[in-house]
């Protein structure tokens, strides 16, 4: 068996699609207090070496023959964008015929080493949790020197050249980003980066969920406000 972890096939849009975690363990460039995957030991945003790649790149491509998948979503505990390896990862997608879908919290987008990654990708999925600099650097924990600025510019900057679907994902988060001046905000990062989809979620991890969740009703009036400017 490789290092890479897989969840069962599912239909979406009549695809079967076909998730895969590229991470034997959650290395990220932030350590979000509402993660699910819980403290990260490992704090990177530069690439580096896994064990067992060329048993696991044998092992996914065997997945995707077995199950007939039809679109891979890369979707990892933390940042994909980390393993080294990734570009190879995306190269036997796509040699496959088969389009990926890759998940990232968007902060490396703006790099030229890892756009050119992204770029290779059908779909990206980026992520704003927060819209304060105050709450980015208390909650979500980034590494020394990020801002909260920098990381709207970086997913502006990557979609302004990507010719894929950019997908942007804002999980609402009560007493972070529920207010009236946070769901205005949140509409012009929105205008900003221009995204072909957005999905709106929120806090559904029960650890987090009494805390951070926010109710059914305001989450339809939010998503109502966000998804139709």
């Amino acid at each position: 068996m490789g290092g890479f972890s897989y969840k069962d096939i599912y239909i979406e849009d009549g695809r079967r699609v076909l998730e895969v975690n590229i991470l034997p363990e959650k290395h990220c460039n932030f350590d979000c207090i509402f993660c699910p995957l819980g403290r990260s030991q490992n704090k990177v945003d530069t690439q580096k070496s896994f064990d067992d790649m060329d048993c696991s790149l044998k092992e996914l491509e065997s997945i995707i023959e077995n199950t007939k998948a039809e679109l891979i979503f890369i979707n990892s505990k933390g940042e994909a964008l980390v393993n080294d390896k990734i570009g190879d990862i995306i190269d036997l997608i796509k040699d496959k015929g088969l389009p990926v879908r890759l998940l990232s919290n968007g902060y490396l987008l703006g790099r030229d080493e890892y756009m050119k990654i992204a770029n290779k990708c059908d779909e990206v999925i980026g992520e704003i949790k927060v819209i304060r600099e105050e709450d980015f650097q208390k909650t979500q924990r980034p590494i020394e020197g990020y801002t909260l600025e920098e990381y709207i510019s970086n997913m502006v900057s990557f979609n302004k050249q990507y010719k894929g679907k950019f997908i942007f994902e804002i999980t609402l988060i009560k007493g972070y980003n529920d207010d009236e001046e946070s769901i205005q905000k949140m509409k012009n990062i929105i205008k900003k980066i221009s995204p072909d989809k957005i999905i709106i979620a929120r806090i559904e991890d029960e650890k987090f969920k009494k805390k951070l969740g926010i109710t059914d009703e305001r989450f339809e009036e939010i998503s109502n406000a966000l998804l139709n400017i």
